[in-house]
């Protein structure tokens, strides 16, 4: 008997690049995900997800509506995009009910209600991100915000970035497959995998030791740190360094691009303008290692 974990992919306010980006798995692939037993006996039954069913209409949103009631507390509900909270639905409705749209907020407080656990795939569900960035008409917030305003107390995994690798949210549900649900060691401050979000950027940039010894890119192209010209990496979490993306090819610094912060809370409003320094983030005496008894002296 292969036991299956049912799950619900929404899509809210957002763009449909979390959606590609995991459809780009590499190991497993796609389709080892979906039809494949993820472990020995446990297989994934992705019931909704609007970008790749073959339902659509009244079907489709029959399917979601039949999973909430006849796999109550059993599925796991994942959310993409930010959550408009504007009234009416103008700005997001998904499917009708009694002649009338159903908003995105009314489908995902009615869908968290009735899931085991509850996953904000990307930086919009996970902290509003671009959809609710300045001046927001949306009013678009996240999956959290949603969840406690309502009074809705379920497991919340946050896998935020724009769009979050393939492997950050397999991983996730990988991990909840072999272990249950994380627990609060497992996760940071933010609710995001340390196994994924445990360490800043900047620990593990190969040009780190072009920061250490002060020797800073000038303009893109040029050998040396890209902190000048607008790096976040000094204050964003996550792995890309060792990871690296499109089945391992390379990742944005490696490209000769800084980080934008994507995996951030304050990603886009506070890590913009994406290409100029960061000033006003406390970081370590740069280069003084490096100079004489007198420069030392003068850099106090």
């Amino acid at each position: 008997m292969v036991k299956e974990l049912p799950v619900v992919y929404f899509q809210a306010a957002g763009c449909s690049g979390c959606a590609v980006s995991l459809l780009n798995t590499a190991s497993p692939t796609i389709k080892n995900a979906l039809i494949d037993q993820i472990i020995p006996g446990v297989h994934i039954n992705l019931r909704f997800h609007p970008v790749v069913m073959a339902a659509a209409g009244e079907l489709a949103i029959q399917i979601m509506e039949d999973t909430a009631r006849d796999k109550k507390g059993e599925y796991v509900l994942v959310v993409d995009g930010a959550v408009p909270t504007a009234t009416d639905a103008v700005y997001g409705a998904v499917g009708e009910r009694n002649g009338e749209p159903v908003t995105m907020l009314q489908r995902v407080i009615e869908l968290a209600r009735e899931a085991m656990a509850v996953i904000a795939l990307g930086t919009c569900a996970s902290f509003g991100g671009i959809s609710a960035a300045a001046p927001n008409p949306t009013s678009a917030r996240p999956v959290s915000e949603i969840l406690k305003s309502n009074g809705i107390a379920k497991p919340l995994i946050n896998i935020p970035g724009c769009p979050p690798h393939p492997d950050w949210f397999i991983g996730t549900v990988a991990s909840i497959i072999l272990g249950g649900l994380p627990t609060a060691d497992d996760l940071d401050d933010l609710l995001r995998p340390k196994a994924f979000y445990g360490r800043l950027i900047h620990e593990n940039c190969p040009r780190r030791a072009y920061f250490d010894e002060a020797k800073f890119a000038k303009k893109f192209g040029d050998e040396g740190c890209l902190y000048e010209l607008g790096c976040k990496g000094p204050i964003t979490y996550a792995d890309c360094p060792l990871r690296h993306w499109n089945n391992g090819t390379n990742w944005v610094i490696g490209a000769g691009a800084p980080c934008n912060g994507c995996t951030q809370p304050e990603f886009p409003d506070q890590t913009a303008p994406f290409y100029e320094k960061i000033v006003d983030v406390d970081l370590p005496n740069i280069g003084t290692y490096w100079l004489g008894k007198e420069e030392k002296k003068w850099a106090k």
